[in-house]
């Protein structure tokens, strides 16, 4: 009860602060929403995608899973992915990774550690250790440096991932005015980084 305490105490200090800003905050958003781009992200506490683009309520579609995976098979992701292209009609998707991600360094033990052998972390876990096999094959000289590159390449794989999503070829096939951008965030500056842009202009 204390943590549900405490986040019902912040939730009715933001609500006043937003209602004293503009009276007719909260009646904007009743209607419906129309949020220009679609974040996919990690489930990570330290990167919440509102809270460090500055995005205010009814900017950002948002799914976060665990190391911003992007699997087809995934009924969560492929079902907001469907309504943010379809329904939404947004203009942009956003798919960021961040440096020091506890989900890639747990993909590369051998095996991937979990909970069990059948749990559906340890499936993910196994699934983002093959997608990375080429890469940690390579030697790398400075372990710090070489885990920041795992995971950018981690971010260029899923990148690749949602580009071959039924979804996406059917937007770029449309000419359906859309962008996708990968990302990585830095933890110690809180800086975002663009590493790859794909769209139909």
């Amino acid at each position: 009860m204390e943590i549900l305490n405490t986040l019902l105490v912040r939730n009715r200090s933001w609500a006043k602060q937003q209602k004293r800003r503009n009276p007719e905050f909260f009646l904007n958003h009743v209607s419906g929403q129309q949020p220009q781009a679609l974040w996919i992200g990690c489930s990570d506490s330290r990167v919440p995608a509102e809270v460090l683009t500055c995005a205010q309520p009814g900017e950002l579609f948002v799914h976060r899973n665990i190391a911003n995976m992007v699997l087809e098979e995934d009924d969560s992701l492929m079902s907001v992915l469907e309504y943010a292209l379809l329904h939404l009609q947004v203009t942009a998707i956003v798919l960021c990774g961040h440096y020091g991600c506890g989900g890639v360094k747990a993909a590369l033990k051998k095996p991937p550690i979990s909970s069990g052998e059948n749990s559906a972390l340890t499936r993910r876990l196994v699934q983002l250790h093959q997608s990375l096999q080429d890469y940690i094959n390579i030697d790398h000289e400075d372990e710090n440096t070489s885990f920041d590159h795992i995971v950018e390449y981690h971010v260029l794989c899923q990148f690749s991932h949602l580009l071959q999503c039924s979804l996406v070829r059917e937007a770029f096939i449309k000419k359906q005015d859309l962008d996708i951008y990968g990302c990585v965030y830095d933890l110690h500056s809180g800086h975002l980084k663009q590493l790859i842009h794909e769209g139909t202009n």
